[in-house]
């Protein structure tokens, strides 16, 4: 029995009838060269064989009586692996177009609370004999980072696979009582009083550290620095209004596009930036054509979340989640593509300061206050009101996830490319997440189908702002020789 943190249950909380909690992954294989035919009976056994080394895979959720404490993960009795691994076709040939339709289906249908919270479908038919695989997994279960060891445990190195230690039989154990749960909560929340006293000292810490980012925030309420001339803001200000910041509906759209790693690293060491500060930059243009084809495009530049993991060594290996988050601006309201990668790099860097001074327990601690029944009452308050998408906290999320460097295989088959598919919420209709692997960064865009219908425009667009940035950094090393 493993309870959960308040982060952890934070993404049960925030599930309503038009939002999921779970987060995905698409992996395209080419499993032309596997020692045995990828089918369901194959992808079946090799998840059998590994399913221990993963214990979350084998546990369901167990709610506290009166919601006064967090939820436990326990050992699922009747757990079924038939039921968690599944097949669809695609009318062969397969386009790109209908595998990611496909997933969009798959991607908005909820996880079932009475089983351990993962799905797996192997999806056949695609163009050129290749396979997918798509998993979904709740975002309670794990964070970006622990997804990727996830994916280290399925994958191998070779073909051929590897050896694992013998598997013992599943003996599941019993399920506490009642009585158990209800004293354990009780000694929680016996605890508060302390919880409060160390929450207060650290708050009171760090509070000076956020001064320039809320007068940042407030000036821009009061209409204050938008005068000729004014420079433009590094420090994120009041997310303005946008077509994907509105209500969702429980319907997804989904797509996907791959870039050279090398050319954004040429970009990257000709403006003398990050990865993915050239990544921000390229996500800044294309929301920039995309709002503008649309009529929507704001004066203000917009506000990205961008997902911080604060994993520590000792942590590695364990599923959860282990994330902060940084606020950044996205110069969406700059023309010149050049531009826009030096602002958003400095932006990151104020962003990058201001994140670095949250201590890495202040976050959990944060959210493993409240009691879960408060908490989910709150939730359900704030999506009932409107407040998400009246007053959004940021306009989107941009997530970039570490991938293998090497090439990997499931069940024999060589991964091609990984899209990860991610979460959206009501006011956050869009979210961008991108994974490298060997040599290429893989976008998986998801959003709100009735808010970002053409998400597939918006994914090519990433592609051409690259291509400009390419023709920026040209020039600068150009003018850069003597």
């Amino acid at each position: 029995m493993q309870q959960l943190t308040g982060l952890d249950a934070s993404f049960l909380a925030l599930e309503t009838a038009n939002a999921t909690g779970h987060v995905g992954g698409l992996s395209v294989l080419d499993p032309s060269a596997a020692p045995r035919p990828l089918n369901l009976a194959r992808l079946t056994e090799v998840i059998a064989e590994r399913v221990a080394l993963v214990p979350v895979l084998r546990r369901k959720l167990l709610n506290v009586p009166l919601g006064l404490d967090q939820p436990y993960w326990i050992d699922d009795a009747d757990f079924d692996i038939e039921y968690h691994v599944r097949e669809i076709a695609l009318p062969r040939p397969g386009s790109d177009a209908q595998l990611t339709e496909q997933v969009s289906r798959l991607h908005a249908r909820p996880l079932d609370r009475s089983r351990p919270l993962w799905e797996i479908y192997l999806i056949t038919g695609l163009a050129k004999k290749r396979a997918a695989i798509y998993t979904k997994i709740h975002h309670a279960a794990i964070d970006g980072v622990s997804g990727t060891e996830l994916l280290t445990i399925l994958f191998d190195l070779t073909p051929e696979g590897r050896e694992l230690p013998p598997a013992e039989p599943f003996r599941p154990a019993s399920p506490p009582g009642w009585p158990v749960l209800a004293a354990k909560a009780a000694a929680r929340l016996a605890w508060r009083p302390v919880q409060t006293v160390r929450m207060t000292n650290e708050l009171v810490r760090v509070l000076p550290t956020f001064a320039p980012a809320v007068n940042t925030l407030v000036g821009g309420m009061l209409g204050l620095n938008r005068g000729d001339g004014a420079v433009i803001a590094t420090r994120p200000g009041r997310p303005p209004a946008t077509p994907f910041n509105k209500p969702i509906t429980p319907h997804r759209r989904f797509a996907i596009r791959s870039v050279s790693l090398d050319t954004v690293k040429m970009v990257k060491n000709a403006f003398g930036v990050s990865v993915n500060d050239v990544v921000m930059a390229m996500c800044a243009g294309a929301l920039r054509r995309w709002l503008t084809d649309h009529d929507a495009l704001p004066d203000q530049p917009l506000v990205a979340m961008i997902p911080v993991s604060v994993r520590d060594p000792a942590s590695k290996g364990a599923m959860g989640n282990r994330v902060s988050a940084m606020l950044a601006t996205l110069p969406t309201s700059v023309t010149d593509p050049g531009l826009r990668l030096d602002i958003v790099h400095s932006a990151t860097q104020v962003a990058k300061a201001q994140q670095a001074a949250i201590p890495q327990g202040l976050v959990d601690q944060i959210s493993d206050f409240a009691v879960p029944a408060l908490a989910a009452r709150a939730a359900r308050v704030v999506f009932a009101t409107g407040v998400l998408h009246r007053l959004p906290p940021f306009n989107l999320t941009i997530s970039n996830v570490p991938g293998p460097n090497v090439p990997v295989y499931l069940c024999g088959a060589r991964l091609l490319a990984h899209y990860p598919v991610s979460v959206v919420t009501d006011g956050q209709g869009l979210n961008i997440t991108l994974v490298g692997y060997l040599g290429q960064l893989h976008f998986g865009l998801v959003s709100c189908r009735e808010l970002v219908p053409d998400i597939d425009k918006l994914a090519g667009y990433l592609t051409d702002e690259l291509a400009l940035l390419v023709e920026a950094a040209e020039k600068r090393l150009a003018d850069a020789q003597p």
